[in-house]
């Protein structure tokens, strides 16, 4: 499988991520892109599958009106459910109003991308089937399965609404789900109708542990030969315009 990004190896010594606000429980996921053969990464991690593969499509326009926003609207096909989800990035969780994200329907953590620390809010709602078809095929729009607080959202915090009139699911993208031996990494294989494959490897921690866990990362792929994205920051983009041609 092609991967868009080119191959680099990660750096040893990255500088000092910035302050997070927030608690001591207050939870950041490392991210890291991985630019090599999902074979290849398969076999240097020894590599375990975990549940089934599931089906994901995104939302967006040629113009990249949502991802030029920072927002990310995604739907998530299993076989036992559908959710629908509307991430928001380079968010403040720390001043969010309290009514912004409703107990039960999302979350606002810090997501950490290279080098990079910034906070994302998300709000999750589930379909039924016959929505989520509809959904995708294009019969009915996202303002019409959008839940009141991703509408909210939308509307107060980010200032955008009513949606651009152009979105259109792209995809379907496969995502497999990983975990290498003997490590709590969470890894995710995500396949393109094309065929090109994005792999991301990550872990959930607290503030407090951003920086260790990071160079943790980082020695683990070393040693396992496996080279990380010389450009974290291009690798969600590179997936969209991708999936746009």
């Amino acid at each position: 499988m092609a991967l868009v990004a080119a191959t680099a190896s990660a750096a040893r010594d990255p500088p000092a991520p910035q302050q997070v606000p927030g608690s001591a429980t207050t939870r950041v996921e490392v991210q890291m892109g991985l630019c090599a053969p999902p074979g290849g990464i398969e076999r240097s991690l020894r590599l375990s599958a975990r549940g089934a593969p599931i089906e994901v499509w995104l939302f967006d326009d040629n113009a990249h009106a949502l991802f030029d926003r920072g927002l990310r609207i995604r739907l998530r096909v299993a076989k036992n459910s559908r959710e629908l989800t509307l991430k928001v990035a380079n968010q403040d969780c720390a001043t969010l109003p309290s009514t912004a994200i409703p107990r039960g329907e999302g979350k606002c953590e810090y997501d950490m991308h290279g080098d990079t620390i910034a906070g994302a809010a998300s709000l999750t709602r589930a379909l039924n089937a016959r929505s989520a078809d509809d959904l995708v095929a294009g019969r009915i729009s996202l303002a019409q399965v959008l839940g009141p607080a991703q509408i909210a959202y939308l509307r107060d915090i980010v200032h955008l609404w009513p949606l651009p009139d152009d979105l259109r699911a792209l995809g379907p993208i496969r995502e497999r789900n990983y975990r290498p031996a003997g490590k709590p990494y969470d890894l995710t294989v995500a396949t393109l109708p094309a065929g090109e494959a994005f792999v991301e490897i990550s872990i959930k921690v607290p503030v407090a542990d951003v920086e260790r866990a990071s160079a943790r990362m980082q020695d683990h792929l070393a040693s396992a030969g496996v080279p990380a994205c010389a450009d974290q920051s291009a690798q969600a983009v590179n997936k969209l315009r991708s999936l746009l041609r």
